[in-house]
Formats: C-alpha cells, sequence, structure tokens
C-alpha cells in the first residue's frame, strides 16, 4: 500500500528545499500550510499549568469540559446550539481525523476534490476504498458540480470530501451548496464531511459558512482545528461535531487507534476555545502579509486566481509555465512555494503560496520577485 501511494508530496518539497540550503541559498518558505505565528502566552500558560507530577492517558472522549468549551464556540461563531456530549469529540488535530474517517463509514469509494489536501484520498486507499475525483470548476467559484454525477457511483459513497474555506484555491462555500450536498449524503446514505479547519481566515467579505450551521445535519460532519486559529499546529488539537450517530461510531472507534490528546493539551484547548480576540489579531496579521506578497506576485507575471480565505495564495504560472518548473527556478531565487500538482491532477500550471513567514520575510520576497 505504502509502495502504490508513492512519497507524500511535501516529503518530496523536504529534499528539494535541503537540497538548496546545502547550496548556500537562503531560503523563505511559503511551501508548507504550517502556521509560525507565536502562540498566544495566556494558551502556553494554561498548557504549563495543566501539566501534573503523574501522566495518565487522555480518555478518547475527550474532557467533558474540553467538549463544552468547543460548543460554546460553535454557538457564538455559527449561532449553532450543540449536545457536547453526543454532537462532539476531539481529535488529535484534523488530519488524523481526515485520514481515518473512512474506516468509520459504510460504501466502498470515497469522493475527494481536485486540486485538494491529499490526506483524505490516502486515507481511502489505506482502507482499501476507490477514490472519485471530484474537478473543483474555477467558473463556478472552485465548486465541484455535484448535480453531474452519477446517482450509481453516488450509492457506492462512504464519504463525499468538501474543504472550505478550500486548501489550495481559498475559496468559500455559501449554505445553499452545502444544503445541497447534504441532500446528496441523505438521499445516497454516505458522509457529507466538512474539513473546515480555515473557517476563521479570511481577507474578505462576510465570515465563511459552516456545514453546522445546516438545518439537518444527519449523515454530516464537520472537523475544525486550533491550528491555524490559534497558531498551535504543534498541539495537535481540533474536533469532530455534526450528526450523532456519527459521534457515537467515532467515539466507539476512536479509543482503539489512541488518537486522544494529551490533558494538559486540551486544558489549553479549552483556554484557546474560549477566547476569540487572539484570532482576530492572527486574521490581520495574515491580510498584511498578503496585502506585502500579493501586488510583488502579480508584477512577476503570476494571477491569483484563488478565493478570498483560508492563508494560501492560488496562483496561475507566468504564460503557463509548468507548475513544478516554475516552483525549482523560485527556489533558486529562494523563495519555496509549493506545486499546484501536489494537490491533485486540477493543480496543473498552478502554484501555491502558504502565508506562513512573517510580514518582514514576506516584504523581503517581495522585492526578490521585484
Amino acid at each position: 500500500m505504502l509502495a502504490d501511494l508513492g512519497t507524500y508530496p511535501f516529503v518530496r518539497l523536504d529534499e528539494a528545499r535541503a537540497g538548496a540550503l546545502a547550496r548556500g541559498i537562503e531560503l523563505i518558505d511559503f511551501g508548507m500550510g504550517e502556521p509560525r505565528e507565536v502562540t498566544p502566552e495566556f494558551i502556553r500558560r494554561a498548557l504549563a499549568a495543566a501539566i501534573e507530577p503523574v501522566s495518565t492517558y487522555p480518555k478518547a472522549v475527550g474532557m467533558p469540559e474540553l467538549r463544552a468549551a468547543i460548543a460554546r464556540w460553535i454557538e457564538r461563531r455559527f449561532g449553532v446550539v450543540l449536545d457536547p456530549d453526543r454532537e462532539v469529540v476531539p481529535t488529535l488535530g484534523s488530519k488524523e481525523a481526515i485520514f481515518h474517517l473512512a474506516q468509520v463509514a459504510g460504501g466502498d469509494a470515497v469522493a475527494v476534490t481536485t486540486p485538494g489536501y491529499p490526506v483524505a484520498a490516502r486515507g481511502a486507499r489505506f482502507a482499501g476504498m476507490d477514490v472519485l475525483e471530484l474537478a473543483l470548476d474555477p467558473a463556478r467559484g472552485h465548486l465541484p458540480d455535484l448535480g453531474a454525477l452519477d446517482p450509481a457511483r453516488l450509492d457506492r459513497l462512504a464519504v463525499l470530501w468538501l474543504n472550505y474555506p478550500n486548501n489550495p484555491t481559498g475559496a468559500t462555500i455559501g449554505l445553499d451548496d452545502l444544503e445541497r450536498a447534504a441532500a446528496l449524503a441523505r438521499r445516497h446514505d454516505f458522509v457529507l464531511a466538512c474539513d473546515e479547519a480555515y473557517s476563521e481566515l479570511w481577507f474578505e467579505g462576510p465570515p465563511p459558512a459552516s456545514a453546522l450551521q445546516l438545518a439537518d445535519r444527519t449523515n454530516v460532519v464537520v472537523l475544525n482545528t486550533l491550528s491555524k486559529r490559534s497558531s498551535m499546529p504543534g498541539y495537535r488539537s481540533g474536533f469532530m461535531a455534526g450528526d450523532p450517530e456519527l459521534i457515537a461510531a467515532l467515539r466507539r472507534y476512536r479509543p482503539n487507534v489512541g488518537v486522544a490528546p494529551q490533558d494538559f493539551v486540551q486544558r489549553a484547548s479549552i483556554a484557546a476555545w474560549d477566547d476569540d480576540a487572539h484570532v482576530e489579531e492572527v486574521r490581520e496579521r495574515y491580510r498584511a502579509k498578503r496585502d506585502a506578497l500579493l501586488p510583488a506576485l502579480q508584477a512577476a507575471g503570476f494571477t491569483s486566481v484563488g478565493g478570498p480565505a483560508s492563508f494560501f495564495l492560488w496562483l496561475r504560472t507566468p504564460g503557463g509555465e509548468d507548475e513544478e518548473a516554475c516552483a525549482m527556478r523560485l527556489l533558486e531565487s529562494g523563495i519555496v512555494c509549493a506545486p499546484g500538482s501536489f494537490f491533485g491532477a486540477g493543480g496543473a500550471g498552478h502554484v501555491r503560496f502558504a502565508l506562513v513567514p512573517t510580514p518582514e520575510a514576506c516584504a523581503r520576497a517581495a522585492a526578490r520577485l521585484g
């Protein structure tokens, strides 16, 4: 199975980065979508205060206090009241939850979008399922055409993955489109899984919507994480929420794989979910970095074709240049980005910049592009 999957795309990027460093090139790294903002001090204090002299295994269902804090945030942010005991389960970030979901759902195929985050497809293949790729249509705001799917294929699905705000395009989705997808999930009895890891990061327009706002959440599960919202990637803390029957199945599955965050991380997570002021500061920093870098990229011949959210810039390469050749050319100038092909066939002819370096580094990159 591992041999069939090949090397994870970002491992290849790591290898190219290491080669450039060995040649003495100073790098400004926009490749991995790993936040490098300082984790707020009050969260770090909460983590330190929660470390006990005796360490115990965390419960797979998470602390009741954490589930309650997540439910409070969902109510503040989306106006939705959830039962923290029946509709919420904490996760070890969102990556492991995305990978494992195919193990829980019935069916023999998983649908993923292209371009898209590669982990959902890899998790499906590890579960022995077929992968159906749905192209994101730039003319429709980087949304898939779900109406074009054959009903017989929909009947085979275990999971349909949607990711909005989208990685890598930065596109958002409206509640009408989410409702259409949820209606298909109910009709054909598959799981609509919505990865909303970037829900708190947007550059302009209204706050992104959530599938948790749907009136009927049957067969719907939403994933979110503190990695981006609260600059906590190393804490690995997130959640899944939605249909109580799905959450009950996840609660039965998860003790078998031991993926609950440590108790002290859960205590820090409670502090993070209960505070919204620091999130606005994070959002403004990403906006400032976009404003510093995007004009220089456009002046260098790149075309911005992405949406208004996440912390990614999705760009068409100058003059239709091959995306991997473009990324390697920029690497020789000390600028690291991810070729669009890392995110599937739909990424051909594009590159992705993750706005994770400091504002000062973004300004230096803009000068190099100039």
